[in-house]
């Protein structure tokens, strides 16, 4: 029977092989478990549960735990084993996969260290920070137990290095999606958006994952001299879509075609007799136009602009000049105004004038009787 006992097959296990075991207990420093085909236990010390620093042995492992660990040194009665390189092996031929293959996949953030984040993946995963986000984060601290997508943008068994990106996933998803928008945004698209940033000759507006750029010309029916003066980062606008060019990506955009035109309403705004103060625009052979409304220009004929006859606008106006002036006519369908000067106009009219002139009969005398007075005296004279 002894005999038999003795020959129960026993592994001999040699530095660097790879056994499974059980942990039966946890301890601060290190942890105890059964390997099985073995008749001597073993231990794992802290330093070789995790690529990561651990604090307690608690927070890697736990009692009844199945593991697969590699030997790294062998004792009179025990076996010293590595969790760490036993998952870094299998780890470093996942991730070689993975890198090959461009995968995406998810991994939690074990700590945020000066210059990035790390990820346990069986291996170190180093984040430098300025491949988490595609925008400058200020602080990290709230990125520690969030799970991410990453990409692998380095790997280096030899060198021990892995560097992942979870900017190459984000730039990934918007390169998809701008193809998407791109192939399906048409012309006359009207979409909501969000102001990106300002440039001097307009803004660029995301209109669900691809920029597209409004004009200074075509952010407000009035002039502008800034974008800074209507619009402001990060402000939510509604915008029409001008013209897509799919091959070299740009998509022009209009915020001013969605609102309303300064027409709009026009003859509630200036009903005929209505009188309003404007300003000279354009002085031409036939009369003035004055801006009486942001974007509304209305005619002043010619004869419309003086009581006393004129023969060209510009003996009595000038561009840029103010003048109080009253609508004669009102045509919203063609944005027509037709104004006049005439009723504010100080110098009165000929025909006024002429009626201000005593008539010959009520003078009291007759031109005739002038002459003759002057004869008679003459004659006297002589």
């Amino acid at each position: 029977m002894t005999e038999d006992m003795n020959q129960v097959e026993v592994n001999n296990y040699a530095v660097g092989d790879k056994v499974q075991a059980t942990v039966v207990k946890v301890e601060e420093k290190q942890v105890q478990v059964e390997i099985e085909g073995s008749k001597k236990d073993g231990i794992i010390p802290i330093s070789e549960l995790s690529s990561l620093h651990v604090e307690k042995a608690t927070d890697v492992v736990k009692e009844g735990d199945k593991l697969e660990l590699q030997i790294t040194k062998e004792e009179d009665d025990l076996y010293v084993l590595s969790k760490r390189k036993a998952d870094a092996e299998k780890a470093w031929e996942e991730m070689q996969k993975r890198f090959e293959n461009g995968e995406v996949f998810e991994a939690e953030v074990k700590e945020v260290v000066k210059g990035g984040l790390v990820v346990d993946l069986g291996i170190r995963g180093f984040i430098p920070a300025s491949l988490v986000e595609d925008h400058y984060v200020e602080d990290f601290e709230d990125y520690k137990g969030k799970t991410m997508s990453f990409k692998i943008v380095e790997l280096d068994q030899e060198k021990n290095r892995l560097i992942l990106s979870h900017r190459a996933v984000i730039d990934m998803q918007k390169s998809e999606n701008k193809k998407k928008v791109l192939s399906e945004i048409q012309a006359g698209d009207v979409l909501e958006g969000k102001v990106q940033r300002l440039t001097d000759f307009g803004a660029f507006v995301d209109i669900g994952g691809v920029d597209g750029l409004v004009h200074i010309s075509q952010l407000s029916h009035e002039h502008v001299e800034k974008p800074s003066d209507v619009i402001q980062e990060g402000q939510e606008v509604k915008v029409k879509v001008l013209s897509v060019d799919r091959d070299s990506e740009r998509i022009s955009l209009s915020i001013k075609e969605t609102l309303p035109g300064p027409w709009t309403n026009i003859s509630e705004k200036a009903p005929v007799g209505a009188e309003l103060t404007g300003t000279v625009k354009r002085l031409v052979s036939y009369g003035a136009f004055v801006e009486v409304f942001p974007g509304v220009e209305g005619l002043v004929h010619i004869s419309q602009i003086s009581n006393r006859h004129i023969g060209t606008p510009h003996e009595v106006l000038k561009e840029g000049q103010e003048v109080k002036v009253k609508v004669l006519d009102v045509n919203e369908e063609e944005n027509r105004l037709s104004l006049t000067m005439k009723p504010f106009d100080e110098e009165p009219s000929r025909q006024e004038t002429e009626s201000y002139t005593m008539p010959e009969e009520n003078t009291g005398f007759q031109l005739g009787e002038m002459i003759g007075d002057q004869l008679k005296g003459l004659k006297r004279e002589e």
